[in-house]
């Protein structure tokens, strides 16, 4: 399974970016998706999961500002960014589960700063 994500660039204090990650390759049943996410410095952590069937969870930090989704017909999801804060700004990686083994895109930077 290869993942490849979009839509990570430069972006003021406020504003919006969509992220979108297509999974392609041996795909049978992708199971959990999700985002997360590396600063300079500090450990990748978990930004947004979402279920096949669409149960989210989402760190305290972008509740209310971010919104995941996917679409299981297209083995794509999707990342919406509101209200973004320089703290956002962080390589932004893409994760696949299928048959419990974990799949990881290469990252899209989103730098968030005036």
């Amino acid at each position: 399974v290869q993942l490849q994500a979009f839509g990570g660039g430069l972006v003021q204090p406020g504003g919006s970016l969509r992220l979108s990650c297509a999974a392609s390759g041996s795909i049978f049943s992708l199971g959990v998706m999700g985002w997360y996410r590396q600063a300079p410095g500090k450990q990748r952590e978990l930004v947004a999961i979402i279920t096949r069937s669409g149960t989210t969870n989402y760190a305290d930090s972008v509740k209310g500002r971010f919104t995941i989704s996917r679409d299981n017909a297209k083995n794509t999801v999707y990342l919406q960014m509101n209200s973004l804060k320089p703290e956002d700004t962080a390589v932004y990686y893409c994760l696949a589960y299928q048959a419990d083994l974990p799949y990881w895109g290469e990252g899209t930077q989103v730098t968030v700063s005036s």
